[in-house]
Parts: C-alpha cells; sequence; structure tokens
C-alpha cells in the first residue's frame, strides 16, 4: 500500500499483558489490585496455576467472573501451544465481551519468553501484545536467584519489572537490589502488589461508563480521600506514597511534522526505562492523509494508520512513561526528531521504514462485524510482523 493511499479506521486491539514471577512472588496480589484499581475498564485473565487445585484462578474468578480463563494442572508454557492459546483468547476478545485488556497470569514455573513467543505468534487479529511484566520478591530475590538461576533470562526479555514486598527490606538492601537490577528495563517499586494500572493499560474515563454507582467508584473515592497510610490527601501529605511516585510520564506535542527517519532513530535508541509510548504521530507531506496510532511498550513496536479526524488537529501528541528515564533529554530527543525546515520535508520513501511497523490486515472474507452488527472495516496493504527481540528463530525480520 503506498503511504499516501487512506485506509479505514483499524478496530482496536486489546493489549495482552503477561504477567510472570517465581511462586510466592505476588502475581495473583498484583492483578487483584489491578482489578480493584480498573474504576470501569474491562479486563480479562487466563489464570494459569501448577498443581490441579487452581487457587489463583479462584482468588482472581471471584473478580472476573465469566472473564476467566482457568488452566490448572501445569505451566501454560508447555500444556498449550500458540494454536491453543488461540482458543482462549478468541472467547475473551468476542466482540460481545467488550474486553479493554487481558491478563495471562503465568505459572511460577512458567518461562516467560515462551509465554511472550505465543502471544506474538497468535493468529487473533483482535489482539496486540501488551509486554512482559516480570514480579520480583524483593525479600527472597538473591535465595530464588541462588536457586534458581534462569531468573537472569527471565529478567532479560521483561519489559517492565516490579519489585515487590518492599517493606520487608531496609533501605541499604532495596538500593543493592536496584542496583542488581539496573538494566533489567524500567523496575518500579510496590508493596502488596500495589502499582498504578495507568502503566499497564489506559483507564476508561468516568464519563464513559453508565448506569448506577459501581463498587469500584466506591473504592476509588476512598483511595482519592486517603494516602497509603490512611491519611487524607491535602496540603502537605507525602505523595511519594503515591502509586505514581515510582514513575516519570513525559508528554511531548509537535505542531511541525515528524520526520519518519529520525523518530525511527530516537525509537530505536530509546532508554531501558522507557515502558511505554503513546499517542499519535504527524508525518506531514510524507503520508498527508493519516495519522499514525503508535504502541510501543519495552522493545515492542507497532503504528496504526488512520484518517485524520475533521476535527483534529495536525500535530504529534506523545506520551512516554517509564522508570528512572530522563525526561529533558527525551523532550529533546524528540524535538530534534521533527522535520522543522522546508529542506527537512520526509517523502515517500522516508516511510519505509515505519511500514514495517504496521500490521498487516487480516485476510478474511469480509469486514468482521462489531458487537452491533455493524462491519468493522481494516486497512488495506500488507507490511512485515514488527516480532522485535521475541522474534521466532524460523521467522525474519
Amino acid at each position: 500500500m503506498s503511504p499516501t493511499a487512506q485506509p479505514s479506521r483499524p478496530r482496536p486491539q486489546i493489549p495482552v499483558i503477561v504477567l510472570a514471577g517465581f511462586l510466592g512472588s505476588g502475581k495473583t496480589t498484583l492483578l487483584n489490585h489491578l482489578l480493584r484499581s480498573s474504576r470501569g475498564t474491562r479486563i480479562g485473565a487466563i489464570v494459569n496455576d501448577f498443581g490441579s487445585i487452581e487457587i489463583d484462578a479462584m482468588t482472581v474468578a471471584g473478580q472476573l467472573g465469566d472473564s476467566t480463563v482457568s488452566l490448572g494442572n501445569g505451566c501454560l508454557c508447555c500444556a498449550v501451544d500458540a494454536s491453543e492459546l488461540d482458543v482462549f483468547l478468541d472467547r475473551l476478545t468476542r466482540p460481545a465481551a467488550r474486553l479493554d485488556v487481558i491478563v495471562i497470569e503465568a505459572s511460577g514455573l512458567a518461562e516467560p519468553q515462551e509465554l511472550v513467543r505465543m502471544v506474538l505468534a497468535s493468529e487473533n487479529e483482535r489482539i496486540v501484545y501488551g509486554g512482559l511484566v516480570e514480579v520480583v520478591d524483593a525479600a527472597e530475590y538473591e535465595a530464588t536467584r541462588e536457586r534458581h538461576p534462569e531468573i537472569d533470562r527471565h529478567l532479560a526479555v521483561a519489559d517492565l519489572v516490579v519489585l515487590n514486598k518492599t517493606d520487608r527490606v531496609d533501605g541499604e538492601r532495596l538500593a543493592r537490589l536496584r542496583t542488581a537490577l539496573d538494566g533489567s528495563a524500567a523496575v518500579v517499586e510496590s508493596t502488596y502488589g500495589r502499582v498504578d494500572p495507568e502503566l499497564f493499560f489506559d483507564r476508561r474515563p468516568a464519563a464513559e461508563r453508565v448506569g448506577q454507582l459501581a463498587f469500584d467508584d466506591l473504592l476509588h473515592d476512598d483511595e482519592v480521600a486517603e494516602g497509603a497510610d490512611g491519611a487524607a490527601c491535602g496540603a502537605g501529605h507525602d505523595h511519594a506514597a503515591h502509586l505514581h511516585a515510582g514513575y516519570e510520564s513525559v508528554a511531548f506535542t509537535a505542531e511541525a511534522p515528524m520526520h519518519p527517519r529520525r523518530l525511527l532513530d530516537f525509537l530505536d535508541a530509546r532508554p531501558e526505562g522507557l515502558y511505554r509510548i503513546k499517542g499519535y504521530v504527524d508525518f506531514g507531506a510524507a503520508d498527508a492523509d493519516n495519522r499514525y496510532a503508535v504502541h510501543a511498550v519495552g522493545r515492542f513496536l507497532r503504528f496504526y494508520p488512520e484518517p485524520w479526524p475533521g476535527d483534529a488537529p495536525r500535530r504529534t501528541e506523545l506520551v512516554l512513561i517509564g522508570s528512572g528515564v530522563d525526561g529533558p533529554a527525551l523532550l529533546r530527543d524528540l524535538t530534534a526528531a521533527r522535520a522543522a525546515r522546508r529542506e527537512d520535508a520526509p517523502d515517500e520513501r522516508s516511510m519505509w521504514g515505519v511500514l514495517r511497523y504496521v500490521p498487516a490486515p487480516a485476510e478474511e472474507d469480509g469486514p468482521e462485524p462489531d458487537a452491533d452488527g455493524e462491519p468493522v472495516p481494516v486497512p488495506s496493504g500488507a507490511y512485515e510482523e514488527p516480532w522485535g527481540p521475541y522474534a521466532p528463530e524460523d521467522r525474519s525480520e
């Protein structure tokens, strides 16, 4: 497809997050926290216990109901293959479910990289990879690493590391842990799995929910009224105890179009701590008809072209979320990636690199209907699949 062609607006894809970590690290506690803090965002889960009694699935099912798929008596990465995982994903991604995000909680003995490969190999066109989150028990990390040195391999492929149970270690030991985990992607600290859901997914605005007051709204009101220590939030409150204190969020806006090659150079060189990038990119004359939604998590990257809405301002708007990142440096690098001068104007060929990260459309007889029975068009054309560092050995870029 020529970059100047005008594809129809693609149907939104559901991010699939792989939640991993050794036994007892706090994965189920973190998932339950996300469910309590979703504030209307619809979460589906695939829960995989190791053993015949599915304790974790029972814990989560009380909150998810029919949006849970549980797999007992075996590790997900060994018990099923990619095609079998698609059966479960098909169930959770049916339009009637209206899910916003899916979390795969792996067994404590699973191989995270294999689960990531399975998600990336999925033939379900309704999903997109949402990142690998590795939960680490701060109090047991050294002992776990001694018994299971493969934890280094798990951390090496993680997109986000949640250093949990930090209340069980002193400041000196916590500093050593942070040093040991430095370079293992973005790292955020937590107690009882309490991390900001905005690290994982975009929560629905309250205005989009209809009906009577929900229980999660009451929970949110309590969280607003009280801090993590039970004290009322107000003047003088210590915001370091808030969930958002462990990461930085940087907003970038540019009226001048972005140069495709320079933006890709920035994305290729983004620091390990930069966990998520989301927003819209204006490539100017290189594709005047479309804006490009960008979805990046860890080293995974995709662009989604869609026609400019008639009332949308022609500009680039991005949000970058990470831990331990240099916000001003990110803004400087993005500013330098603009095509601000006339002689810098990108041509059609400069879009080739971007188009490598546009997903290929599904090969199907016709557009799939949405929940209301209306056809949902998808972009035409064919591009390479952006597999990134998780590419199977028999598949090349």
